[in-house]
């Protein structure tokens, strides 16, 4: 990456705009792609990005660690036996330590995780799990061979490469699981207070994550309905919690065959016990508006907005059909309050030009495919030179539809007696009314709420808030490796999950730190960026009295340099040696 300014003139005076670049092969050509805005780079958006760095993680750690006792040292050096050493790497590991300093999460386990009688601390046994989570996922045994050896979290925890082994990460995560609800009830505390979240709106959903193996020591890995597109694996179901504004709460753990909707009581009834229940309004999926959630949701006072099962839509077509009562929310999105008749809740009719646009693809390419299939279907049967039993044929018809299920009512699909040697042929034709209905109802939806103090438009944006959740998902699966789990046993699949969990904390306290600091919302690039920063074991052989070693940090590009001023991160020059090298004599003189 490197940066790339444009100069804009207004009101006769020049201005130099900042952006962070990156090159990206596309097809046959490179080209620049903005990865940050960074304006001015004034003093003022330097204050402004330091200030909230100072509040997130705190002043830069200074003598304790960084200072090395030899500012003033003045020693005379071979020139041609100097060496580097022990190159790791340093930046994405500092800056995730002091995410997890500034949530506070070093602190809460150091009480939670009372020193006892073993060598290491169970609360950097922690640190290092959730470090390796957000800054390279992987397995318990890559850690400890491989990536914590790369890095200098050893001289940030100051904890050595033999201390770190699977076994003992493995007994890390076992004490760490037992503290679930305590570090969820801090998590919600510290982020209202790093960034003003409130937790009166709090989106729900669903998700799944598939194992690899039998997991037969799991009881709750069960087969399920998969979100991951893998039906031959088992799997567990994972239900999470954020804010409005996306930050995690909670999640609870099901078995992977438990259906969405009952789910439900049991996250409810933890996240008020943790959160209370005035004013709280949950919003949620359709795969939530079961029967007897909506009447639970009602009778017990809890205010809501879920969405509706698509079948629904019926019950409301006299309102799809009519032209009044259509409210612009959103560019290409209306919306229309109704009262449902039998429950007298408010009902949200919307209707969205891109959804529309996209369900009416979705009708043409599965009717194409049932047409397609369908005709040379047809001309084999008519091809036949014996004649044919129609079971088999009604069961090639039946895998058709089930392959095409959004357009499969569209036909109707007949088997006829016929003088042709296979004593029968194929008619089809087109479904007038499913025609009609699609042309009404393509891009529309139901919302349902019992509140009645909102506007449409208020409770429409409410409602799309959830991809917030989904968002958070794609990140546990896609940045943090959620998925799959090679654990077998419940109690780590469980602790892994928290650890991802905690992954994400940090993933999001980073997004919004970025978003603060004019830095888009992107943390992995951030992170890569970051990690070309490494430090390395300077040797300096004295004329006379041995060798020094200096453990030093390279210095950040001009790119980086840019991140780390937007950040308001100063990175320190020279960490402290664990055996200082320096010669006796030279240190006194």
């Amino acid at each position: 990456m490197y940066l790339r300014y444009t100069i804009r003139k207004k009101d006769g005076k020049a201005h130099r705009y900042w952006r962070l670049v990156r090159s990206v092969r596309v097809g046959h050509r490179v080209i620049q792609q903005t990865v940050a805005h960074l304006g001015e780079l004034d003093e003022h958006g330097q204050l402004e990005a330091r200030a909230l760095a100072l509040h997130l993680i705190g002043a830069p750690e200074q003598a304790q660690l960084f200072d090395d006792g030899s500012a003033d040292l003045t020693v005379p050096v071979r020139l041609k036996g100097i060496r580097i050493e022990r190159s790791r790497q340093f930046g994405d590991v500092y800056l995730a330590l002091a995410l997890w300093r500034g949530m506070r999460l070093e602190a809460l386990c150091e009480r939670l995780l009372p020193a006892g009688k073993e060598r290491v601390a169970w609360a950097k046994m922690a640190a290092v799990l959730v470090v390796a989570r957000f800054c390279e996922p992987s397995s318990e045994l890559h850690i400890a061979e491989d990536w914590y050896r790369r890095t200098a979290l050893a001289d940030l925890l100051q904890l050595g490469d033999e201390e770190v082994n699977k076994d003992r990460l493995y007994r890390g995560l076992d004490h760490l699981l037992a503290h679930k609800a305590d570090l969820e009830a801090h998590l919600s505390q510290r982020c209202g207070e790093l960034f003003a979240v409130q937790n009166d709106v709090l989106l729900y959903d669903v998700t799944s994550t598939y194992f690899e193996g039998q997991a037969e020591a799991n009881p709750q890995a069960r087969r399920g309905y998969s979100r991951d597109h893998r039906p031959d694996c088992k799997q567990v179901c994972i239900g999470l919690v954020v804010t409005f504004d996306g930050f995690p709460l909670g999640y609870e753990v099901f078995a992977g065959n438990t259906h969405d909707s009952r789910t439900l009581h049991s996250i409810v009834a933890t996240m008020e016990a943790r959160h209370g229940v005035v004013g709280r309004v949950w919003i949620t999926d359709r795969g939530m508006a079961s029967a007897d959630n909506l009447t639970w949701l009602r009778q017990t006072g809890r205010r809501y907005i879920i969405g509706a099962p698509k079948s629904e839509l019926k019950k409301f077509a006299s309102a799809l059909t009519t032209a009044d009562g259509w409210r612009t929310v959103h560019e290409g999105v209306e919306v229309k309050l109704t009262r449902h008749l039998e429950t007298d809740e408010t009902v949200i009719v919307c209707r969205s030009a891109d959804r529309r646009s996209k369900e009416k693809a979705m009708h043409d390419k599965f009717s194409r495919r049932i047409e397609d299939a369908l005709e040379r279907l047809a001309a084999r049967i008519a091809r036949s030179k014996k004649r044919l039993d129609p079971a088999p044929v009604n069961r090639q018809l039946g895998r058709i539809l089930q392959q095409n299920q959004r357009a499969a009512a569209r036909f109707a699909i007949a088997l006829e007696p016929d003088g042709c040697p296979a004593g029968f042929r194929l008619v089809f034709a087109y479904n007038a009314a499913f025609d009609d209905w699609a042309a009404l109802s393509e891009g529309a939806y139901l919302l349902r709420s019992n509140i009645t103090d909102w506007s449409d438009q208020q409770l429409w944006k409410a409602y799309i808030q959830l991809t917030q959740a989904e968002a958070a998902f794609r990140i546990h699966k896609d940045q943090l490796n959620v998925r799959p789990i090679w654990h077998q046993r419940e109690d780590r699949v469980q602790a892994h999950i928290l650890v991802c969990f905690l992954a994400f904390v940090l993933w999001k306290s980073l997004e919004m730190w970025q978003q603060r600091a004019g830095l888009g919302n992107s943390p992995r690039t951030i992170l890569e960026e970051l990690a070309r920063i490494q430090s390395h074991d300077v040797i300096l052989p004295t004329a006379v009295h041995g060798q020094i070693r200096l453990r030093c940090v390279t210095q950040p590009d001009a790119a980086q340099a840019a991140l780390l001023d937007r950040l308001g991160i100063v990175l320190p020059k020279r960490m402290r040696l664990e055996h200082r090298q320096f010669p006796t004599l030279a240190i006194s003189a």
